[in-house]
């Protein structure tokens, strides 16, 4: 099960504005790879909608069945918020619907942490 956990609207780069909604899966715990330490986190990822800003205001808190999965895709770079440190990652996060083979929106680490 994911939620509806924000909403952003985009502008491509022609210019037209649509509306993206985040989508956050469930609590899961994570063994940091540095202090040995776990820290609670959610996935989450970004899908496109026809929505206008006032109805994804709307659609927060939402549930979807499905599940956020993790994605290989090309490297790319990405700094740390809390550190500055600049590390490689070669993954990114899709929504699946339940029962379908098909991934749904796609965000890189950097995309979700820029506001």
């Amino acid at each position: 099960m994911v939620v509806v956990s924000n909403y952003f609207e985009v502008k491509t780069l022609e210019g037209k504005t649509f509306v993206s909604l985040e989508l956050s899966g469930g609590l899961e715990l994570v063994q940091s790879q540095i202090s040995g330490k776990f820290y609670a986190t959610t996935r989450k990822c970004r899908i496109s909608s026809t929505f206008d800003v006032e109805v994804a205001k709307q659609m927060i808190g939402s549930t979807l069945n499905g599940d956020i999965v993790r994605v290989e895709v090309e490297p790319y770079d990405y700094a740390i918020p809390s550190t500055g440190e600049i590390i490689t990652l070669a993954h990114s996060y899709s929504y699946k619907p339940a029962g379908s083979m098909e991934l749904v929106g796609q965000s890189k680490i950097k995309e979700i942490a820029e506001p």
